[in-house]
């Protein structure tokens, strides 16, 4: 049968009191949600991605607007950014809205539906931002909890041998390199995810810019408002 390595990982399980192993759960828990995120994220962002892509290739080459709206998957975030767009220009002019110029109202409109797709793109980053900032600290708390009670156990034993003090304090030291070894990953991890959410930023703005000067072709420099509302609808 195996021993356990008596300046290892499953030494200090075997022999870390409550705390220690609350502290390694909790690093385990972490670095388990910030994989987790990490990929996830990842996956999602990859196909909003594709999604820009399939809008781009389909939405412009469409007879208008309506039809460019139904050519899309209802699954593409770009699908409920053009129903938005066609949605404000029909709305426009209804009771309160009528003192909205028609191109705030739309572009206000748009921002919205911007902010919604973002907004649930980025969410779950916040989770390896906290892991990375919060993970070497819960290490550096197991460590000192560990040095603390192997120096305590040593003045109790009146022994100050090195191999008295070299397994103790190695093992409370691992708590250090096991919250570094969670926290480095999840901060690679968001940065990479940060990166690419402006890039899905990009696209979603540069898609609602283009959408919104679309929507507003027909108007005339001195009016605020023209019939466009009929054109939109008499293009479905």
């Amino acid at each position: 049968m195996n021993e356990i390595n008596p300046y290892g990982l499953d030494a200090l399980w075997a022999q870390g009191d409550l705390i220690a192993r609350a502290t390694l759960a909790i690093l385990a828990i972490m670095s388990l949600a910030s994989w987790t995120i990490l990929l996830l994220k990842l996956v999602e962002q990859g196909q909003l991605l594709r999604a820009a892509r399939t809008a781009n290739g389909t939405f412009w080459t469409s007879a208008s607007v309506r039809a460019g709206a139904a050519a899309l998957p209802e699954s593409n975030p770009f699908h409920d950014l053009a129903q938005a767009g066609i949605l404000a220009v029909e709305r426009h002019g209804e009771s309160l809205l009528a003192k909205i110029g028609l191109s705030e109202w739309v572009s206000l409109s748009l921002q919205r539906s911007v902010g919604v797709i973002l907004s649930r793109a980025q969410g779950g980053m916040a989770v390896l931002a906290t892991v990375g900032s919060t993970a070497p600290f819960v290490g550096l708390f197991g460590t000192v909890w560990g040095i603390y009670h192997a120096l305590t156990a040593i003045g109790i034993a009146g022994q100050a041998s090195i191999d008295k003090v070299a397994g103790p304090v190695g093992e409370a030291l691992i708590m250090t390199a096991v919250g570094l070894g969670v926290a480095v990953p999840a901060v690679l991890g968001y940065n990479l995810l940060i990166r690419r959410h402006k890039l899905v930023g990009e696209q979603v703005r540069g898609f609602a810019s283009d959408l919104h000067s679309v929507l507003l072709v027909g108007i005339e420099e001195e009016h605020a408002v023209l019939p466009i509302r009929a054109a939109v609808k008499g293009a479905a």
